[in-house]
């Protein structure tokens, strides 16, 4: 234990406390205790109870060793991909970031190829005897990403962290992790990449930041890759106190598919039994040979459209639904990847960080609170993913226009408009 340093798990304020491990300040987020080593009562953390209970008699541990020594590899990066000229760009711009311990934006656009684009950098980083960890919201987008890094870097010890996984092994060079694991970190990475920085639950929690800025080391690059970044970066571009570099264009050359909005009066009165526009949709598909990813608003209507859909189709082989708390959610995604299913119903886990290479794009009640601009956008952007079909429909069904219905359709149309599309 010479090597760890006990620390008080809570840090007094004048009007409260702050966690350590998390950074809570919120006085609603901490409760009383009855203790049965001391028989007092303490205050506990509730921010971060699912990683274990943090309370004052329990002390946190940091690491206070010598720091890990991670030997330069040659050649990290076996990758023999070609990038387009505006990933090149990007790309090389990510490695100047890493040799300059710099903050760096990537905002591109969806099925850019952002993955593609980071394999110099992170390249880079570990031929120079750097600790890498690419981190993202999604536990889909971590299960996806690490058979691709494995594939492009095959020597390279790479550890998989999110809620049920089997990885327990951290110590490696390169770590891929949901946000919520870089809570068990500090001062641990010299590069941190942060992927769909704009996603839920990254952009509206306190904690996850305050981790990642924790888990980077004082001296270090943090990257943010999104598609749709939101006011808080926006603010710091206007600013200039962050760089960052664009890519308008999908890997395939394409235009995004711009959303077409169909306006259903009785949508409300008719989800569960699905609205007449959009069974006529179904029906009149341009391309009936693509798969249908449909997006719903809840849980409860995800199940009540596949119920539906199987009644209209008959067919109970060919339709599922998924959603955060299904136990089945990983596999059948998998399913749909392998075209062994050919409608998907889901909730918003789906709007970023999954490809599909040839799919139909259905909102259904895009008015929804839940659909704001950027998972809008990252929506639409499910379609058109393969350059063997680059386009793809995309549908918001709708009983009166939003703002931000509005506002991501003149985002997809000014992001094309920027790539050289009219």
């Amino acid at each position: 234990m010479q090597y760890f340093t006990e620390i008080d798990p809570f840090e007094r304020l004048p009007f409260g406390y702050r966690c350590r491990r998390c950074g809570n300040q919120a006085s609603h987020l901490f409760a009383q205790m009855s203790c049965a080593v001391c028989q007092g009562k303490h205050p506990y953390c509730r921010s971060c109870i699912e990683m274990g209970r943090v309370s004052t008699c329990e002390a946190l541990y940091i690491w206070t060793g010598p720091a890990p020594n991670w030997p330069p590899v040659l050649e990290a990066c076996k990758w023999k991909g070609q990038l387009t000229k505006a990933q090149q760009h990007a790309s090389k711009q990510l490695v100047k970031a890493v040799r300059e311990k710099k903050e760096l934006l990537i905002w591109a656009v969806c099925g850019s190829g952002k993955t593609e684009m980071v394999f110099e950098g992170i390249g880079h980083a570990l031929e120079q005897g750097l600790r890498v960890c690419l981190a993202t919201p999604r536990v889909d987008v971590v299960r996806e990403l690490l058979p691709r890094f494995r594939a492009a870097f095959p020597t390279i010890p790479i550890s998989a962290l999110y809620g049920g996984s089997t990885d327990q092994t951290s110590a490696s060079p390169f770590v891929l992790a949901t946000t919520h694991q870089l809570l068990r970190y500090a001062r641990a990475f010299d590069v941190l990449v942060i992927d769909e920085i704009d996603s839920f639950p990254f952009h509206k929690s306190k904690t996850l930041p305050y981790a990642a800025k924790r888990a980077a080391k004082q001296s270090s690059t943090t990257i943010y890759l999104t598609a749709t970044p939101r006011k808080s970066l926006k603010r710091k571009l206007e600013r200039n106190v962050l760089d960052v570099v664009f890519v308008p264009n999908r890997f395939h050359g394409h235009p995004l598919p711009v959303p077409s909005m169909v306006m259903c009066w009785d949508l409300r009165k008719t989800l569960e039994k699905l609205p007449k526009a959009f069974r006529r949709w179904i029906r009149t598909r341009e391309n009936r040979d693509r798969q249908l990813l449909i997006f719903v608003s809840t849980i409860r209507l995800a199940e009540d459209v596949k119920a539906k859909l199987e009644e209209v189709g008959r067919s109970k082989q060919n339709v599922a639904a998924v959603y955060s708390t299904d136990p089945e959610r990983e596999s059948k995604v998998q399913k749909f990847r392998n075209r062994e299913l050919t409608v998907l119903v889901t909730t918003t886990i789906l709007e970023r960080g999954v490809t599909f290479p040839s799919v139909d794009v259905a909102v259904l009640d895009a008015g929804h609170d839940v659909f704001d601009e950027e998972a809008l956008v990252q929506i639409a952007g499910r379609a058109g993913r393969s350059s063997k079909d680059p386009d793809g429909e995309v549908i918001f069904f709708h009983n009166g226009r939003t703002e931000a219905m509005v506002k991501a359709i003149s985002s997809i149309r000014k992001m094309n408009k920027r790539g050289g599309f009219s």
